[in-house]
């Protein structure tokens, strides 16, 4: 859990990048040095799977449609679903940034979420502000992040 951010935890979840589609440079031979980012950026889809736990728990899918800018910095544009083990859906959408560090498989991940469901159950997500942070290691293609509920 992460000491830098308050209210209440709402979940934390660990995923496996799935898959990835490039369009036209691979991010490995970016993020290796091979090959500089484009000045018009580049684009990434960037799939994964897991599982949350915490108040929201069960199986997570989806995709980030990531950019990454010429300045270094990567824009996230997340799209996702958590299915709970109670068989309800919620969908997730949230942008933030990727802050990678150079020479490091390492970024660090800060996310604005915002959860809807029509489901009674979890109606409760609708309302609330959702701050996640976490990290993605490029390297074992595993990510990590820990959501609060403000």
């Amino acid at each position: 859990m992460n000491p830098n951010l308050t209210g209440e935890l709402i979940y934390s979840y660990d995923l496996d990048i799935t898959g990835m589609t490039d369009y036209g440079v691979q991010m490995p031979d970016i993020l290796g040095g091979k090959t500089p980012i484009p000045a018009q950026g580049a684009r990434f889809d960037v799939a994964f799977a897991g599982r949350a736990t915490g108040r929201l728990t069960g199986a997570v899918r989806g995709v980030d449609y990531l950019v990454m800018r010429a300045d270094g910095r990567i824009d996230l544009d997340i799209r996702a679903t958590i299915e709970t083990d109670d068989g309800w859906r919620i969908a997730l959408a949230a942008d933030g940034v990727a802050l990678p560090q150079p020479g490091n498989p390492v970024v660090s991940l800060r996310e604005n979420v915002r959860l809807t469901t029509a489901a009674a159950k979890y109606a409760w997500v609708n309302a609330r502000q959702i701050w996640a942070v976490g990290t993605a290691n490029l390297a074992t293609g595993k990510i990590h992040i820990d959501a609060f509920q403000q």
